[in-house]
């Protein structure tokens, strides 16, 4: 006779929960339970180039990496509310089929924040904001100088997704720029690199506290995994 799962996860949980059907959900509601829901989320700090060369600059936390080989990217962009317009990152993507995604990091919170409200299409958003550039290797699209990683992408794929509301875009990396500070030539310091994540609402985080386990499945080039016969029993 199986056993209770309840009970053999010796689990003592008293939470009530309460049930939102996902069927005719309206957007707006969908939306808040999201991105309350899906945290912490990685910031892409994204710029592209329109067709005059203005620079246009925002962060998008629908973002996360989606292969390895090669490295890609994809990153989810909304129409703009109420209007149902394109944004200026959609047009600029579709346009020269390259973008740059920088990471923001706390020192650089507030003016990665600004950049998420409605410039016109005409205004450079770095130009209007103080925003030191560099130039990149092998997109039209510069690098935000402060960032210490910068990816370079050329757009791979367009994906429309659900009832044409939300688009994905899915660059390869064709170029990493790494800070000293950050990168020693094998390694990405996450902790050095201090990345600011979107929460819901007006909420952001920062790292918090870091916690170490062994990884149980062997990734490419196997650093920090561990065969499983070589670790402590935990029970024990």
């Amino acid at each position: 006779m199986m056993n209770d799962p309840k009970q053999a996860a010796g689990s003592t949980n008293k939470d009530r929960f309460q049930l939102v059907d996902g069927e005719a959900l309206d957007t707006e509601t969908a939306y808040r339970l999201l991105v309350g829901c899906v945290v912490p989320r990685p910031i892409a700090w994204i710029t592209t180039v329109d067709e005059q060369g203005r620079v246009n600059a925002a962060p998008f936390s629908s973002f996360n990496y989606v292969a390895t080989s090669p490295p890609m990217l994809a990153v989810n962009i909304a129409l703009r509310p109420g209007s149902g317009n394109v944004k200026d990152t959609s047009r600029n993507i579709a346009l020269t089929r390259e973008f740059v995604v920088n990471i923001a990091t706390e020192d650089q919170m507030d003016v990665m924040h600004r950049t998420a409200q409605e410039f016109g299409p005409e205004v450079s958003e770095t130009e209007a904001l103080g925003i030191d550039l560099l130039p990149s290797k092998h997109v039209r699209a510069p690098r935000i100088a402060n960032s210490p990683v910068q990816m370079e992408c050329k757009l791979d794929q367009i994906v429309t997704l659900g009832r044409g509301i939300n688009t994905l875009y899915i660059g390869e990396v064709v170029a990493f720029h790494l800070a000293d500070r950050v990168y020693d030539g094998h390694r990405v310091n996450s902790e050095a690199m201090r990345p600011v994540a979107r929460l819901g609402g007006p909420f952001y985080a920062g790292l918090g506290e870091i916690f170490h386990r062994p990884m149980l499945q062997k990734p490419p080039g196997g650093e920090g995994w561990a065969p499983i016969s070589s670790q402590s029993n935990p029970s024990s």
